[in-house]
């Protein structure tokens, strides 16, 4: 082969590599889509069981839910301890994302190790020590016991993202800020808050999801009158499988969806991810 050909007979071996890289990350990609697809679409089955592809269209397992008492009464809690779990661990998470940020005092890291241990800590193990302690304090089967289960979960999440904007965050805009009269509380709500807003608002994103699908320690503390949405669904398909479970399994899939798309167009994906 003369000199003149090589180059090009490596441009066609990069670009034959290419093409089987992107056909290899399509097929993987459509690998890890398609059981969504699969339950998105059986969702709409009209028959008494799943049915895919469906022969027709209907909404009817979407109307059951909210028309199901035991379905709309899980939905009721999950919505509940979404109103009552996110501004609470929002509060507390940027409060002591911010400490641990500014103040520097022995055993910080300890601290912030200790905070951010759920993330590493299973589930599971979670929600049998929290079963033991709630036993004992008495708020095992109690709203307040679920509301400390799914804050101990999302808590982490929340830390984790205002820790890095608070980190980017430059001190001599503080420090500008009270020099020129205003004092530290001021400087937090007009100053420091708008900085770390990209943080927050992750972290209110992934306390929301954490909380709504959070089914080990709901499992272990929860009562038949305190049922989430996780484990109704649990529960329901160790008895019966119809399309309903698969169209609350909707639902799960469209708070994801809203919650990628409100950190894209508040902050961008890019800044929080």
């Amino acid at each position: 082969m003369n000199k003149a050909g090589r180059p090009s007979q490596r441009k066609r071996k990069i670009s034959v590599l290419t093409t089987l890289i992107w056909a290899a990350g399509i097929l993987v990609y459509l690998f890890l889509i398609s059981p969504i697809l699969v339950i998105f679409l059986s969702a709409f089955s009209p028959t008494e069981y799943p049915q895919f592809p469906p022969t027709s269209f209907s909404v009817r397992w979407f109307h059951s839910l909210f028309t199901n008492s035991d379905w709309a009464s899980a939905l009721k809690v999950s919505g509940l301890l979404l109103l009552i779990v996110t501004p609470l661990t929002v509060i507390l998470g940027t409060a002591a994302a911010y400490a641990l940020g500014r103040l520097k005092f022995r055993g910080r890291e300890a601290i912030q190790s200790l905070m951010l241990s759920p993330l590493m800590i299973p589930q599971v193990v979670l929600g049998i020590a929290l079963l033991y302690e709630f036993t004992s304090l008495g708020l095992i089967n109690s709203l307040a016991g679920l509301v400390i289960g799914h804050m101990v979960v999302a808590f982490p999440y929340v830390v984790r993202t205002v820790s890095v904007s608070v980190s980017g965050l430059d001190p001599k805009l503080e420090s500008a800020s009270m020099s020129l009269g205003a004092g530290r509380l001021k400087t937090f709500v007009r100053i420091t808050i708008p900085l770390i807003k990209p943080g927050i608002i992750a972290g209110t994103v992934f306390s929301i999801v954490e909380s709504f699908g959070e089914v080990s320690i709901s499992l272990f503390v929860s009562s038949p009158g305190n049922i989430t949405v996780p484990v109704r669904i649990f529960n329901y398909i160790d008895q019966t499988f119809d399309p309903s479970v698969n169209a609350i399994s909707v639902l799960f899939i469209g708070v994801a969806v809203l919650a990628i798309v409100i950190m894209e167009k508040t902050v961008g994906l890019t800044k929080v991810m």
